[in-house]
Order: C-alpha cells, then structure tokens, then sequence
C-alpha cells in the first residue's frame, strides 16, 4: 500500500511517521528521568539500557524488515549509519551546554565503560566479514557471540554503575546525578513504566512506516542502499536520540543524555544480530559490501575519539566544546562528503 502512493503522499507519511516518533521521544526522555530516580536506576544506566533502547526501537524495526526482504546492504548500514548520527548528535548537544564541555560535566564510570563496550561490539562485525562465510540455521556466529557480549556488557555496566571501582574528579561544572526531587523517589515506577511502555511501541510502529517508505526509495529512484540505509533511515530513526539528548541536557540530566548516547548506540549493534537471523540467504556480514563497512568504521573512529574526550574531559574547548566534540563533527562530515560524492 505505502509503495504505491504518489511522491507527494509518501514524503508526509514518511514525515508523520518520523514526527509520531519523535514527539513519543521527547515525553519518553521524561519518563526515564523520572523511572531512573523512582527505581534508585542512576541517570547513566537508565539512559543506556532504557532509553538507549527504547529510542532505538524505530531503527531496529527498519533493518529487520529489510532483512526480511533480502536488503542486507539497506539493513547493516541502517544499523551502523544510525550509530554515527547518534555520536554525531551527542556532539551537537555540547554546544547546547554552555557551561563547559559536556564530556567533562557528564562525569560517570557506566558511561566509560559502555563506550568501551560498543568499540568492541562494533569490532566483532569487521572479524565476521574479514573471516569465513559460515552460517548455521542461517546465522553466523559471531551474531551469537556479539548477542552474548552485549548481555555481558548490561551486567558489568550495571556493576560499574553501583559499586565503581573509581570516581572521577569533581570540579565545578561537574553534574552530579542527584534525584530531581527527593519526595519523587519515594514514589512507585508503576505509572511511569507503563506510560513509557506505551510511547515504546508508538515508536515501533513509527520505524515499521519509515523502512517501507525507505524501501520504496530505493525501488522506485534505483538509488543504493547503503545511501538509504546509512543517510535517510537510519538518521530519521535516530532523530529519537537527538530530540532525548537535546532535552536532557535542557533538564540537566547529563549522565542520561550521554548514556542515552552511547547505551543506544550498544543497542543498535543488536541490530545486525536481529538482522542476520531475519536474512535467511546465509550470512547478513559475507551479503554486505565495502561501502557498509565504510560506515562501520566511520561510527568506530567516533566511538573511539568520544571515549577520549571521556578521558580527557576538558572543560573547554574551541567554541566552548570539547576538541571531541569538534573533532566527531569533523569525521562525520567528511563521511558524508566521500558518500555523496562516490
């Protein structure tokens, strides 16, 4: 039905479907503020688990179906172009925070650790496709070890997040994660979850639309999927995560902006897990082609260099944003630049 309305028709379901899922977005960042300090959760975590992977819902709907249709170069590089506009919008968000570098304000042990777990849930792609084409009941293995790796990784932030091994230097323009209100966490989750329950499938359906209209892209106007997957879908998809992180930082919920960040961006690498068991011509990594690794790499080398900003914390930087900061913005510009112009 969608694929065969007119340009115009498609161009405002397309833009109902990605407004539907970012208005859910915005009262679902709400209620993770609210859900993180009624279940004592802590900013940091509840925005890695919760709302990183409610928000990356839409996304994860968008590379499933294209898998089921045999698209795998449309559904790994809407995995892998979501995470790049997702650190990209993270540093977008530090101009938003004039006070100092968000990086450095956003201090939090979880938020180290999710980062180094998403260099290596992102490493495990590259070593399935540089290895043999294996594939058993039509999955590869590496999708079973990533799987693995990323529940290990949910059980070790949460260690991180409620017995640290260390703490980060306070400074002034550090944001302590202190509940909005004390009453408030006294109060039951119960309402709240469900509520944030509701928004979470709103966005489901939001993501079913948006991967039809953007297979219908690539059918009707022959262009490649990769350029849909990695530039059209997986950024309106990811507008979730900029309108969380925009209003989180609004709030001063930091530690739940940068968490949001990073804790989606492990959760999308569920995405090519999801995706390969729905590909069922073999392996998803040995169907894909250089371009999608492209961007694979592109969204590791921004992981990397948020990770040090991390580190680093440098209070300010050029413009009043953090060298990392600039330095994302940088790369991803210049992916888009060899994209368009290949």
């Amino acid at each position: 039905m969608i694929a065969s309305l007119p340009l115009v028709p498609l161009l405002c379901v397309f833009a109902c479907a990605a407004l539907f899922v970012v208005l859910a977005s915005i009262k679902a960042t709400q209620l993770a503020d609210v859900i993180a300090d009624r279940t004592r959760m802590g900013e940091a975590l509840a925005g890695g688990l919760i709302l990183g992977g409610a928000t990356s819902l839409a996304g994860v709907v968008v590379s499933v179906n294209a898998a089921l249709s045999g698209d795998a170069s449309f559904a790994f590089s809407n995995a892998v172009g979501g995470i790049a506009a997702q650190t990209l919008f993270l540093a977008m968000a530090d101009l938003l925070h004039k006070r100092a570098n968000l990086e450095h304000a956003a201090a939090e042990p979880a938020n180290l650790f999710q980062a180094v777990m998403l260099i290596i849930l992102l490493s495990l792609p590259i070593c399935a496709m540089a290895g043999p084409d294996l594939a058993y009941f039509g999955i590869h293995p590496v999708s079973v070890v990533l799987f693995l790796a990323y529940l290990a990784g949910v059980h070790l932030s949460s260690v991180v997040s409620e017995s640290p091994m260390w703490q980060p230097v306070q400074t002034s323009e550090t944001r302590k994660d202190d509940p909005d209100d004390a009453d408030d966490a006294h109060k039951s989750a119960r309402g709240p979850i469900l509520r944030f329950a509701g928004l979470v499938a709103i966005m489901a359906v939001g993501g079913w639309v948006i991967s039809q209209v953007g297979a219908t892209f690539i059918d009707r106007f022959s262009l490649s999927s990769s350029l849909v997957g990695a530039l059209i879908t997986a950024v309106v998809t990811s507008l979730p995560e900029l309108v969380t992180t925009l209003v989180a930082v609004r709030r001063g919920a930091l530690q739940l902006a940068v968490g949001g960040i990073i804790g989606g961006n492990t959760f999308d690498t569920l995405f090519l897990v999801a995706s390969d068991v729905a590909y069922r011509d073999g392996s998803l990594y040995h169907a894909v082609d250089i371009t999608d690794l492209y961007w694979l790499g592109t969204g590791l080398m921004m992981t990397a260099v948020l990770l040090a900003g991390l580190i680093l914390r440098q209070r300010q930087g050029p413009g009043r944003i953090g060298i990392e900061s600039v330095l994302i913005m940088a790369i991803y510009s210049t992916a888009l630049v060899v994209e368009l112009t290949k």
